[in-house]
């Protein structure tokens, strides 16, 4: 029965469980006086030498959080591949009616109704992939971070825009409700990070754009590849690279897919964070490119009063972006 139990928790077993499994506390004093088993924290014993494992850590400070909690926040988004590393800090939540004695190296963190948000099915409980995501969005300081964990997680394949937006309603208080839920909305349409998010809404929206089509998939030479943004019946493509976004090891699988692109008649569009935070120049060259594919419509100036395409429209002079498309 013990075997069993520290087999499911990573060798981990509390001073109750060890009991139930008939160790005597006699045997616990022995184990740990030999150097056999090693507290971790206050009747919480790893059960084997030498540096324990990630899953170690974690089953010690979930058990030592006591019943209900779960592995939450930066912790819960390492578990199931939302951030790449995991955090200096372990972060557990507990029922909102609890306390424990502060833990070294853990952030606790409370909520009622813990129990609708956690994860069915693992074994080491942690939060679920829309209220983890939720949790970190309301932390940060910054909007467009708090955006970024939820164009990330749909990006990812960890969730869907649908299931974000039931999570949302769920909250009865959420930070920036009104600007997460449209960039829900946005996500649904294909907008899988930060920079598409502002691409669409900056320059294509901006400046009334066709609406381009997102992740657009095609098979090439036998694999698949997927475009940012293809305006197929113009015959362009917008790919958004943006180094947090874009590993430097997927670069030469971004120059196979712009020579395919090529090789099918279309042109490619590159832009960065330094193109799209300046999104009316950047609004003239994809507008630039439609033309040339087809498109008959008119580049219109957007909100920003320094937008060179209003000052053109205003002065009708020749040579200004507005003549161009």
């Amino acid at each position: 029965m013990l075997d069993e139990l520290l087999e499911s928790q990573s060798g981990v077993v509390t001073r109750q469980q060890a009991r139930s499994a008939g160790v005597s506390l006699g045997a616990i004093r022995s184990h740990v006086a030999a150097g056999r088993w090693v507290p971790m924290f206050d009747g919480i014993f790893r059960t084997y030498t030498g540096e324990p494992s990630r899953h170690t850590v974690l089953w010690a400070v979930l058990l030592r959080a006591g019943p209900g909690a779960a592995l939450s926040h930066d912790t819960a988004a390492e578990l199931v591949g939302l951030v790449d590393r995991p955090s200096d800090h372990v972060h557990v939540t507990i029922p909102g009616n609890r306390r424990i004695r502060p833990l070294a190296g853990v952030v606790v963190h409370h909520r009622a109704r813990l129990a609708d948000t956690v994860q069915p099915g693992p074994a080491l409980r942690r939060t679920r992939v829309e209220d983890t995501v939720l949790d970190l969005a309301e932390l940060e300081r910054r909007l467009a971070t708090a955006i970024g964990w939820l164009t990330t997680a749909c990006g990812r394949g960890l969730t869907t825009p649908d299931r974000l937006a039931a999570a949302l309603r769920r909250r009865k208080k959420m930070r920036w409700r009104r600007l997460l839920e449209a960039t829900v909305d946005d996500a649904a349409v294909g907008a899988r990070s930060v920079l598409e998010l502002r691409y669409l809404k900056d320059v294509e929206r901006g400046h009334r754009l066709p609406t381009g089509r997102r992740q657009a998939r095609r098979r090439e030479s036998g694999a698949t590849q997927y475009r940012d943004v293809e305006y197929r019946a113009f015959a362009t493509v917008v790919e958004l690279d943006g180094r947090a976004y874009h590993p430097e090891e997927h670069r030469r699988r971004d120059q196979r897919r712009d020579n395919a692109t090529a090789s099918a008649g279309q042109r490619t569009l590159r832009y960065g964070w330094a193109d799209v935070v300046a999104p009316c120049a950047t609004a003239v060259q994809v507008a630039r490119a439609l033309k040339a594919g087809g498109w008959h419509g008119r580049l219109q100036p957007c909100r920003r009063p320094d937008c060179p395409v209003r000052r053109s429209v205003r002065r009708r002079t020749p040579h200004d972006p507005e003549d161009f498309v």
